[in-house]
């Protein structure tokens, strides 16, 4: 028996159109930067900043998704590759923020100038 060839032309232009739709509202956000985003915190970083990371991470897991073709793969792969990105991913997130905050905090509360 032979094995039939599918084509995904469909289904990459698909993608392709997502992942462009996804990255023009990046751009367009990154350049208009709506006071409502920037001035406002959640978690010590603005709402744009969180806008950006949840944008970025979606458009990880559909590359990942698509065209790692993870879709049609056992669930128990999936998870294995997702869970260990989603964990350092959110490690990673809580680094930056605690250390980030520390050094605003320093450069905040005492003589040292901000010079760069």
């Amino acid at each position: 028996m032979g094995h039939e060839h599918v084509s995904n032309t469909k289904r990459i232009w698909q993608v392709f159109g997502i992942l462009s739709i996804v990255t023009i509202v990046e751009v367009y956000l990154g350049i208009l930067r709506p006071d409502v985003l920037v001035m406002n915190d959640f978690i010590s970083m603005n709402l744009l900043n969180w806008i950006f990371i949840i944008l970025t991470l979606y458009k990880a897991y559909k590359i990942t998704w698509v065209f790692m073709h993870m879709e049609g793969e056992k669930a128990s792969l999936r998870w294995a590759v997702v869970a260990t990105v989603i964990f350092l991913v959110l490690y990673l997130l809580f680094i930056l923020l605690v250390e980030a905050d520390y050094i605003y905090g320093i450069f905040k509360n005492s003589t040292i100038k901000w010079n760069f």
